[in-house]
C-alpha cells in the first residue's frame, strides 16, 4: 500500500469516528428529552401546583373557584376623604389671607386731611399685601389684623383706628387680589398651577374645572388631596357621582390629579408575559387576561388558570370555611375556563394590586416541542450521514 493510500485510509477512518461520535451525541439529547429533563418550560404545571398546595408545609392553599368564592375573594379597597375633608363648611370667598392684597380708600371730613392731600378730602391706599403674620400696615391706624377677616370686618377696624386722627372718617375696603387664599393643582390636568379660591371656586370639582379639567380617563383617574398632615384620595368617577365628596376647598390644599397606580402580573401561558396596569377600577379576571393578550391558544392548559395571591385572614377564612387561618395567607386560586361556570366566575372574580396571574400550558405544548426536537434532531442525523457518505466516497 502506497503512501497516499494509508493517509487516505486514515481519513477515512477519523470521519467515521467523528460520525459515530456525532450520532451518540445526538441520540443522548434526544434521549433526555424525551425523558423531560431538558426541555424548556415557562413554569410549573397544573398538577405540580395542585400537588404543593397538598403538601401541609408548603404554606400554600388551592381554592378552586365558583361563583360563590369569587363573591366571598370581592375585596376592593375604598379610596376615601377623611373627616377633615369632607362636611367642612365653605370657607368666605371674601377672607383675607396672607399673600392677599387689600385696597382702601379713605373719605376725611376736613379741608386737610391726615392721608389725603391739600384739597382733596378722598385718599387711595393700594396694593396693602397682607404679611406672613396676617397684618397690614395702614398709616395713622398702624398695624391691623386682617388675616381670617371679611372686607367688612376690617372696614370697620382701619374706622375706629383711623378715628382717633381725622373725625369721622369713611372707609372702603376692597380685596384687590386674592392670591393669598390659594391651593395648588398638579398632575393629569390641563392647566397645573396655584389658583385662588374666590366665590366660583370654593369647591373641588369647581377648581378643577378652574385648571381646565382633569385629562385622564375617567376610569383610571384619581384625585389625592393634601391638607395639612391629612391626605385622602377620591375616584374621580366617585367625585362626580357623589356630591358629599365634592368638599370645601381650604387655603394651602394641594390638589394631586394621577392615573390609578395598581398592576398585576401574568405569566405562563398568556398572550404577554409582563407587568400591567389596571384599565378600570373593578377589572376581574376575563378583563385582565384580555388585557394581557388572552390565552395562548397554542400552548394555554385553559383548565388551569391561577391566581396567586397573598390574601387577608379574613377573606381566605370565607373563601376556605377553614376558621383556624392567622395572618396573611398564600392563596392559588385556580379556575377552569372549559366550563360554563369557569367563564362566569371569572368575569365575577376582582383582580387586585399586585395579583400573580399565572396560565399553565397544555401537556400537548411539552410533545409539541419534543416532537419539534426529534424532527431536528433526525434531520442532523441525516445531514451527517451524508457528510460521512462524501468524505468517506
Amino acid at each position: 500500500m502506497s503512501m497516499q493510500d494509508l493517509r487516505r485510509s486514515e481519513g477515512r477512518l477519523a470521519v467515521r469516528g467523528l460520525a459515530a461520535a456525532l450520532r451518540t451525541a445526538v441520540l443522548a439529547t434526544l434521549a433526555l428529552a424525551l425523558a423531560g429533563c431538558t426541555l424548556p418550560r415557562s413554569g410549573p404545571t397544573a398538577g405540580e401546583i395542585m400537588a404543593a398546595g397538598a403538601r401541609a408545609d408548603s404554606g400554600l392553599l388551592i381554592v378552586p373557584v365558583d361563583l360563590s368564592v369569587a363573591a366571598a375573594a370581592r375585596f376592593v379597597e375604598p379610596l376615601l376623604l377623611g373627616p377633615g375633608f369632607v362636611g367642612a363648611p365653605l370657607v368666605s370667598a371674601e377672607t383675607f389671607a396672607p399673600g392677599d392684597v387689600v385696597s382702601l380708600t379713605v373719605w376725611e371730613n376736613v379741608d386737610v386731611g391726615v392721608l389725603a392731600g391739600v384739597g382733596q378730602r378722598v385718599a387711595v391706599l393700594q396694593e396693602i399685601q397682607v404679611d406672613e403674620s396676617g397684618m397690614i400696615f395702614v398709616p395713622y391706624a398702624g398695624r391691623l389684623r386682617a388675616a381670617g377677616r371679611r372686607p367688612e370686618e376690617l372696614r370697620r377696624a382701619v374706622t375706629e383706628a383711623l378715628a382717633a386722627h381725622t373725625p369721622d372718617p369713611q372707609v372702603e375696603v376692597r380685596r384687590a387680589a386674592g392670591d393669598g387664599a390659594a391651593v395648588s393643582v398638579l398632575g393629569g390636568v390641563s392647566e397645573a398651577g396655584v389658583y385662588p379660591i374666590d366665590q366660583a371656586t370654593r369647591r373641588l370639582s369647581a377648581m378643577l374645572a378652574r385648571a381646565g379639567g382633569v385629562t385622564l380617563l375617567p376610569d383610571v383617574a384619581q384625585v389625592r388631596m393634601q391638607r395639612g398632615s391629612e391626605t385622602g384620595v377620591v375616584w374621580l368617577q366617585d367625585l362626580y357621582d357623589d356630591p358629599a365628596l365634592d368638599v370645601a376647598l381650604r387655603p394651602g390644599d394641594r390638589i394631586i390629579v394621577e392615573e390609578d397606580r395598581r398592576a398585576f402580573t401574568a405569566l405562563g401561558a398568556a398572550g404577554r408575559q409582563a407587568r400591567l396596569p389596571f384599565t378600570k377600577r373593578d377589572m376581574s379576571l376575563v378583563e385582565a387576561l384580555a388585557t394581557a393578550g388572552g390565552l395562548d391558544g397554542r400552548s394555554a392548559n385553559p383548565t388551569g388558570v391561577f391566581v396567586f395571591r397573598l390574601e387577608a385572614a379574613e377573606v381566605a377564612r370565607r373563601v376556605t370555611g377553614r376558621p383556624d387561618l392567622v395572618g396573611p395567607q398564600r392563596v392559588a386560586y385556580v379556575m377552569d375556563f372549559t366550563r360554563a361556570e369557569g367563564l362566569l366566575s371569572a368575569r365575577e372574580f376582582v383582580i387586585r394590586d399586585e395579583d400573580t396571574i399565572y396560565v399553565t400550558e397544555a401537556p400537548i405544548a411539552a410533545w409539541s416541542r419534543i416532537i419539534g426536537l426529534a424532527g431536528a434532531t433526525v434531520g442532523f442525523a441525516g445531514s451527517v450521514a451524508v457528510l460521512e457518505d462524501r468524505l468517506t466516497n
